[in-house]
């Protein structure tokens, strides 16, 4: 796996691994996280400012997260962006502070916000900005 896909591959093995109800920030038209997360039998959602075309077992809604409708998160244990624009990073922290879930952010390249919070290594450098426990347990 090269490039791009071995991100997103990466970061879904991770958030399958680690959480049971996952929101995907941004998605765009690039939903490969979410699908290993889908078949590893994990319920996972997308959220994008945009109308997104997405494949039909993928449950979107579109929302700002500068003016977020909490409804549209609930019950989530994470909420996850892969390569956001630097000025979302504050919203999404409120935003998973609000919901008290986990924040999990892959940056582009060498990217970061503030001081990079905690990293992990997962096979590509995932940032937590916001953690309601000390480690992600996944209980099912």
């Amino acid at each position: 796996m090269a490039g791009y896909k071995h991100i997103e591959h990466c970061c879904g093995v991770y958030i399958a691994q680690h959480y049971t109800n996952p929101v995907e920030i941004g998605v765009g038209s690039n939903p490969d996280a979410a699908q290993c997360i889908h078949e590893a039998g994990i319920p996972v959602r997308a959220r994008d400012v945009r109308a997104c075309n997405l494949p039909t077992w993928l449950p979107f809604a579109r929302d700002d997260i500068f003016e977020p409708d909490l409804s549209l998160y609930s019950g989530a244990d994470v909420l996850y962006a892969i390569r956001p624009a630097e000025e979302m990073i504050p919203p999404l922290i409120d935003l998973a502070k609000k919901l008290d879930c986990d924040l999990v952010v892959y940056h582009l390249g060498f990217e970061s916000y503030g001081d990079g919070g905690t990293i992990v290594d997962c096979g590509v450098k995932l940032h937590y900005y916001y953690r309601h426990r000390s480690e992600p347990v996944k209980e099912r």
